[in-house]
């Protein structure tokens, strides 16, 4: 009776957000006396899916159905729940990410589970089994206590850090049927967003809105990015504004991110950009207006022109480096 933890991959790659995931359910399953076993999907190597041993799974169950080196909601759903079934699963992890909010509801309904979307915590068995979430756009928490048998645990990312020890899970194969119906979205094209730093996985994220004035002054910006080692993100306005891509934007209707530095700069900082970087464990605030709202929220502020401080700001960054090679 393993918990059941759902890892993605990108190109046969393991990201570290699913690190987390499984070293998540390792610490569950450790409190109920069972085991965990991963679920990979598609094309994977071998000591690739093995290495997820070294952060708590046993076994790893490996459907090796080339159809999904390609994301199909349907098709990882009766994935997931044919290997919940095979292992007598009554709890089932994934993250709560753009997958796993397409897949984990689905799986709910099929297994008559309860669901808890955007847990922070690890379940609390002393009353129940109560897990911690954000609500109201991160303006406070709830906390769910799921009754049913069977649960699926939908885990925010960065939330838990993922330490790799020693270990190594056992492969197996497993074959089920899929229908026409599993793939009936067709995918057509797939564009891959490049660059040195994958936002989703970024640590340090430095982010801009309309106080960069515009796209011509983004350089600056992207100096200090690349002095960090860090992902370069935006708010609303500015995507909208084709400054910069729509990937970038990170908000309530964009993407969420939970790095451990979030440096804004030039943003007001409204709820629904609030709402997608709140979980940072800390936040910069730059900006030139005393009164903007984000400061409210940040560990640390700056009142300045951007134009002036991120120049400087790069200079100290790149000094303090060379100083400590």
């Amino acid at each position: 009776m393993s918990v059941i933890v759902l890892v993605e991959h990108t190109g046969g790659v393991i990201k570290k957000k699913n690190f987390e995931a499984v070293q998540y359910a390792s610490q569950i399953a450790k409190k109920a006396g069972t085991t965990v076993t991963a679920l990979v999907l598609g094309t994977v190597t071998e000591t690739e899916m093995e290495g997820l041993g070294q952060y708590g799974a046993q076994k790893v169950l490996h459907i090796a159905d080339a159809r999904l080196d390609e994301f199909h909601a349907r098709a990882y759903s009766s994935a997931l729940v044919a290997a919940a079934e095979k292992e007598t699963a009554k709890i089932i992890v994934t993250l709560h990410d753009i997958g796993g909010r397409m897949v984990a509801p689905r799986v709910a309904v099929q297994l008559k589970a309860g669901l808890v979307a955007g847990a922070l915590s690890y379940p609390d068995t002393e009353k129940g089994f109560v897990i911690k979430k954000a609500v109201f756009s991160g303006k406070a928490f709830a906390y769910v206590n799921i009754l049913s048998d069977t649960k699926v645990i939908m885990l925010m990312p960065n939330t838990f850090p993922a330490t790799k020890q020693e270990g190594k899970a056992v492969v197996e194969r497993l074959d089920i049927s899929f229908s026409e119906k599993d793939f009936v979205v067709k995918v057509k094209s797939v564009n891959k967003v490049t660059g040195e730093v994958s936002l989703a996985d970024a640590e340090l994220v430095v982010s801009g809105g309309r106080g960069m004035k515009g796209p011509e002054n983004w350089g600056i910006l992207e100096d200090l990015a690349k002095e960090l080692g860090a992902a370069t993100a935006c708010s609303r306005p500015v995507a909208d504004s084709h400054w910069r891509p729509h990937h970038e934007h990170v908000g309530q209707t964009g993407g969420t991110v939970r790095p451990n530095l979030y440096i804004a700069v030039g943003i007001s900082g409204a709820i629904q950009h609030l709402a997608g970087v709140n979980g940072s464990k800390t936040i910069v605030v730059i900006n030139k207006d005393p009164e903007a709202p984000f400061f409210k929220a940040a560990n640390y502020g700056v009142v300045g022109d951007a134009m002036e401080v991120l120049p400087r700001l790069t200079a100290a960054v790149r000094k303090f480096k060379e100083q400590h090679k």
